[in-house]
């Protein structure tokens, strides 16, 4: 039972995390820029909910494609052989009837064109954030068992994927997602208190959303360039979470955030593919951070 519920865990979050790559596309824009709509070659995404699920594969493109053909084929090689041996013989006295013609020119080879893949396309990569999304349910369900607040995790789960792999190629933390998943979290996680054999306290956990968000927003206050008001909307969610299992996995998920986010800024400033002033995603390691949090929690429970 306990082996077919980490398998579960691990099929949920391998279908969910095959969603998030068109999303992260669509989100992943500057600021003041409207949400992508379309291909790279600037077809319409179409799909279910409004074009925001579905492959990372533009089907235009590929009927596109598929309806030029593999292309024509070039006229038939010219003979450059020269002019007939056999009028070339004259009268039979060996001597040429008349001038010499020129042997004609010869016309290139047309080549046809490669056949287009008839699949299409892929315009966002489409294979690391099933992946991710897969072990990190698998890892939840392994800790977490089969309580209540398992359902909360795996619904926050491709979400989370989904904000790190927008958060690393823009920086940007959308409030579309950051808001309403501190909602979810907190309705959801309060369904959960209802049940038998939960895990956590839903006070708690609305008491770390509040603190961890708090405690961010100070940090925005204090140095906006360096931590984005996004991050601040993000720590609702995440301590929310983490506080389902109690003040320590509070403290722990947010102090592992900052040192994931250490650790990076040193190796690339070692590497010397950044300064000390560089910019970093840092939504990625607040939710790496988080992860771990919950997992020492879903254990200690």
């Amino acid at each position: 039972m306990y082996a077919m519920l980490i398998g579960i865990a691990a099929l949920w979050g391998a279908a969910t995390g095959l969603l998030v790559p068109r999303a992260a596309y669509r989100f992943s824009v500057e600021p003041d820029d409207a949400w992508r709509d379309a291909c790279p070659a600037g077809h319409t995404l179409t799909g279910p909910g409004r074009g925001w699920l579905g492959s990372t594969r533009c089907t235009t493109c590929a009927e596109v494609g598929t309806a030029a053909g593999p292309g024509l084929a070039g006229p038939d090689p010219v003979d450059d052989a020269g002019p007939d041996p056999a009028g070339d013989a004259g009268d039979g006295t060996g001597e040429a009837d008349g001038p010499a013609t020129a042997p004609p020119v010869t016309a290139p080879p047309v080549t046809a064109p490669p056949a287009p893949r008839r699949s299409g396309a892929r315009y966002a990569p489409h294979i690391v954030a099933p992946v991710v999304t897969a072990l990190g349910c698998a890892a939840l369900a392994a800790t977490t068992g089969a309580r209540p607040e398992l359902a909360v995790w795996l619904l926050l789960t491709p979400v989370g994927v989904l904000l790190a792999t927008i958060d690393r190629r823009v920086h940007r933390l959308p409030d579309r997602l950051t808001l309403p998943a501190a909602a979810v979290a907190a309705v959801l996680l309060g369904l959960a208190a209802l049940l038998p054999e939960h895990g956590g306290a839903w006070l708690s956990a609305l008491l770390g959303g509040a603190a961890l968000g708090a405690f961010y927003f100070l940090l925005f206050l204090i140095n906006p360039n360096g931590m984005g008001f996004g991050d601040v909307k993000l720590a609702l969610s995440l301590g929310v979470a983490l506080g389902w299992y109690g003040w320590a996995v509070v403290f722990a998920g947010g102090f592992a955030g900052f040192l994931f986010g250490a650790v990076y800024g040193l190796v690339l400033v070692v590497m010397r593919r950044a300064g000390r002033k560089t910019g970093i995603p840092f939504g990625p390691f607040m939710i790496a951070g988080a992860l771990l949090g919950i997992l020492f929690g879903g254990l200690a429970a």
